[in-house]
């Protein structure tokens, strides 16, 4: 029998007991640190089965689409004042449970809930790095109050728990009598579709390079139009976006159009890529 067969049938047989212990660790830390399930409500777990099936992976594809400022420099070839398209990559549907995790980790401070988050924010941003040939992954920072409020940017810390490095090259900005910049979840829609890349402050660590741009989850596209813009105007990149849930919005003026992929359609040479994005990309 060669070595491979024989160690897959060691991990088969491993299988049952390495499941058992984990349920049995986590029945003993229930006892100590009680916890509900963040989906449903259930006792004893953070998530349970059933709410952990229901974050399974169903890929969808979008585009952005925006208008580059008249002012705007000269990047990747488009002309200032042209339509761009962005692609864009959403892990799962924002329904079922997802909802209430993300929130759950957002405004409850559950940041347990990280790690069960974290593969579906590392299969959005594998198929847009497969495709878009970038070097730095970029979150979406949450806006300057809730910055404060919460202590931690739940982006960056889903992608940590994937095992990614991230770029924090956007800042929020303070706001002020004559920036004032409402929580996304609180302005009208007129008001996110006219968002503008002044909300954050750009690092200069990205200019001249290609990123993925990576959010929680795409409602109207307006957060990621605008973080679009803002790097684009420091002079990077964006060779497009990941998500970890989309809203299925099909008509209006912030429909983003959306169709389901596939995870098993790899290309003849999704395999050969140079670099990995958990490696040697910068902090």
């Amino acid at each position: 029998m060669h070595t491979a067969a024989v160690n897959l049938d060691s991990a088969s047989r491993a299988a049952p007991i390495i499941d058992g212990v984990r349920r049995a660790l986590a029945d003993a830390w229930a006892l100590i640190a009680p916890v509900d399930c963040a989906g449903c409500g259930a006792a004893d777990r953070a998530l349970c089965p059933s709410c952990a099936l229901g974050l399974r992976p169903r890929p969808l594809l979008g585009q952005l689409d925006l208008v580059t400022p008249s002012s705007a420099p000269f990047v990747g070839g488009a002309v200032p004042g042209a339509v761009v398209c962005v692609p864009i990559v959403a892990a799962l549907p924002y329904q079922g449970p997802a909802p209430r995790v993300l929130l759950a980790l957002k405004e409850q401070g559950r940041t347990e809930l990280a790690r069960p988050l974290a593969p579906l924010l590392d299969l959005a941003i594998d198929r847009v790095w497969c495709d878009g040939g970038a070097e730095l992954i970029v979150p979406v920072p949450g806006s300057w109050a809730a910055r404060g409020t919460r202590g931690f940017e739940p982006v960056a810390l889903i992608a940590r728990r994937a095992g990614l490095v991230v770029t924090p090259a956007l800042r929020a900005l303070r706001p002020s009598a004559a920036l004032d910049f409402a929580p996304q979840k609180s302005r009208t829609l007129a008001a996110r579709l006219g968002s503008d890349a002044a909300r954050w402050r750009v690092s200069s660590r990205v200019r001249g390079r290609r990123v993925v741009l990576v959010d929680d989850v795409v409602t109207s596209g307006a957060t990621l139009r605008a973080a679009t813009l803002a790097l684009r105007a420091a002079g990077a990149e964006v060779a497009g976006c990941a998500a970890i849930a989309a809203t299925l919005r099909r008509v209006g003026a912030s429909s983003i159009p959306w169709r389901f992929i596939r995870t098993d359609d790899q290309g003849p040479h999704d395999n050969d890529r140079e670099e990995d994005y958990r490696e040697g990309k910068e902090a």
